[in-house]
């Protein structure tokens, strides 16, 4: 293959004012984390409380969570991603419509779509996660709480998600990892993080393969340190006879 390698292309201009290239794979490395970060806080506070209705005795509240997940896990991301950002905002009230289409800059209408998206559809994830480190738990835990007079709000709160959470880390590093890498999605609907910015750079300065293998670097640079951040997290929080506690 007659190919010319040009390492130096990321502090080239760019010809856009004083901007090299690196400046768009770092501009486009804070949005992809700014996406991931704050969808995953809307996945953690929801999923957790969709895992706990999917646990109680309630029916009720056990089967809106079961049609939720349901609804989320099974529609693809980018079907869904289409459906916030096309479709949503016609659906809301005029004046909250012409704030989100004409108020807000094309990047931060498209940035609230895809935190939002992401949030929901990682919700459903963590829910069955949390749902099944509360059932992995023994029942003597609820009958020991609900026989100290603790009320059911209180036996999640102090007794079953503190220990429910340090039995699923392992799955949640996954899903943790899972939203950095869907924040890519964000691509088809304008936003320039990472995987966009990637693009861009090969088309602008022809030189594919160098501008690929820098994204594919700084993927693989971020999930391997998330990665260790969470194995920190779990080592630090492991309970000694407790499922994947130390011996």
């Amino acid at each position: 293959m007659n190919y010319n390698w040009d390492w130096n292309v990321f502090f080239k201009s760019t010809g856009i004012g004083t901007e090299i290239y690196l400046d768009w794979f770092i501009s486009g490395l804070g949005w992809t984390i700014a996406v991931a970060l704050a969808g995953w806080i809307i996945a953690l506070i929801l999923g957790s409380v969709l895992g706990v209705m999917r646990t109680l005795p309630n029916k009720t509240a056990s089967g809106i969570a079961t049609a939720y997940v349901e609804l989320f896990r099974n529609v693809p991301l980018l079907v869904q991603l289409f459906v916030w950002y096309f479709l949503v905002p016609d659906l809301l009230p005029e004046r909250a419509q012409i704030w989100f289409k004409q108020d807000l800059s094309p990047a931060t209408s498209a940035y609230l779509s895809v935190v939002v998206c992401l949030g929901l559809f990682t919700a459903a994830r963590v829910c069955e996660q949390v749902r099944t480190g509360v059932q992995a738990l023994p029942k003597g835990q609820n009958y020991a709480a609900m026989a100290m007079g603790f009320q059911q709000a209180q036996i999640y709160r102090y007794v079953l998600l503190p220990q429910a959470f340090r039995i699923i880390i392992p799955p949640l590093t996954s899903e943790f990892l899972n939203i950095f890498k869907n924040s890519s999605v964000a691509s088809l609907i304008g936003l320039m993080e990472l995987l966009a910015q990637t693009k861009q750079t090969a088309e602008f300065s022809a030189n594919l393969f160098e501008a690929f293998t820098l994204a594919t670097v700084i993927y693989f640079v971020l999930n391997m340190s998330l990665m260790k951040f969470m194995g920190w997290v779990e080592t630090r929080l492991r309970v000694p006879g407790m499922m994947g506690g130390a011996k």
